[in-house]
């Protein structure tokens, strides 16, 4: 069984974060001040960890399988009813996007940093939303 109590403290990291980067983050100068390109792309990264931690822990409780990456955790949580497909198309690009942000396994792209934050935040309350309801809280 999903812990309500845990899932609750990761999806209000989530809400936080979006209201943050929503409230404090100046897109268009990420190119010119790295201090804003810093607080967005590591904002970001706090969301997209949170949502990854809720995603786990939802997969590892419900018992829908063993993921090998963590892009598959939202396969799982697609194929078990906890997400509709286009958003958890959405969750598995930013599962990718994160590793670019921690590992740096490719150069940070701004553009697809400042194309996140000025398009795609409500994805993050969108997963955020629906667990809430799935969990019933």
């Amino acid at each position: 069984m999903t812990d309500p109590e845990l899932v609750a403290k990761r999806l209000a990291i989530i809400e936080t974060s979006v209201r943050e980067l929503r409230e404090l983050a100046r897109p268009t100068a990420i190119h010119t001040d790295i201090r804003e390109a810093r607080f967005v792309e590591h904002t970001l990264q706090i969301a997209i960890q949170a949502v990854l931690d809720t995603a786990s822990h939802i997969v590892s409780d419900e018992r829908l399988g063993e993921p090998r990456t963590n892009r598959e955790l939202f396969d799982l949580l697609e194929r078990a009813g906890w997400v509709p497909p286009a958003l958890a198309g959405a969750l598995r690009d930013m599962a990718g996007f994160r590793n670019v942000l921690v590992h740096g396994y490719d150069t940070v792209d701004l553009e697809i940093v400042r194309d996140v934050v000025e398009h795609h935040l409500g994805e993050f309350l969108q997963f955020a939303d629906t667990v809430r309801r799935r969990i019933g809280g």
